[in-house]
């Protein structure tokens, strides 16, 4: 895939490489964008398409400007992590309008995300609700303090959805992966949540058994 048309993508992450593997676009029968952490990059992320063994799919991988996709803590106030914030949003939702042209829908697109790439995928999929192929976010939870009112308009309408993280995670409060597992639950998900003790900020067997369970029921649908 070249880089996607930039009419939608915005600001600081615009231009920036997009990485693929697996299936050409033309034959793949679903997609998976993948979403890398603060400080990695899309190939680090691509590494992880070696432990997924679902055939049909096409793994995309943009890459942050500075390998960041936003400056500061995803439990800031949203304004300290604009412009950058809505740029890495737009992408996601370029990357999928791409994808819907080359006929592959976002119910079979999987949307998955490590530590910041997991908090990306999650707050695009609450501000753009409708049904996806899944949410897989691993170490991630909804972006913003607190304070703020999680009233997301629509439905995910049934949207497979995966949260896993440590209980101790140096980055993501288990609390926020519990709010947004709530928050996901009530916008109509199928959520799964799993907790694991002392894992530690990374990804482990059992989460890559989940996102292969998700990936199958996807493409045998």
């Amino acid at each position: 895939m070249n880089n996607p048309p930039i009419n939608k993508i915005t600001g600081i992450h615009r231009g920036q490489p997009v990485l693929m593997a697996g299936e050409q676009l033309e034959q793949a029968q679903a997609a998976m964008i993948m979403m890398h952490g603060r400080g990695a990059s899309a190939r680090d992320i691509l590494g992880l398409s070696a432990e997924l063994h679902q055939p049909g799919f096409v793994y995309i991988a943009p890459q942050a400007a500075g390998n960041t996709w936003y400056p500061t803590s995803f439990l800031a106030p949203l304004s300290s992590n604009e412009p950058d914030l809505s740029s890495a949003l737009s992408v996601i939702g370029q990357l999928l309008d791409s994808l819907t042209e080359a006929g592959i829908a976002p119910e079979r697109t999987i949307l998955l995300g490590f530590s910041q790439g997991a908090c990306l995928s999650l707050e695009f999929a609450a501000r753009n609700a409708c049904h996806y192929g899944g949410i897989a976010a691993l170490s991630g939870g909804l972006i913003g303090p607190n304070t703020i009112a999680r009233d997301y308009p629509g439905s995910l309408a049934g949207t497979p959805a995966f949260l896993g993280c440590s209980d101790r995670d140096p980055h993501i409060p288990k609390e926020r992966v519990d709010l947004s597992a709530d928050v996901l639950q009530r916008m109509e998900a199928t959520v799964t949540k799993r907790i694991y003790p002392q894992m530690g900020h990374t990804v482990n067997d059992d989460e890559i058994e989940q996102v292969n369970a998700m990936m199958k029921a996807l493409i045998t649908a």
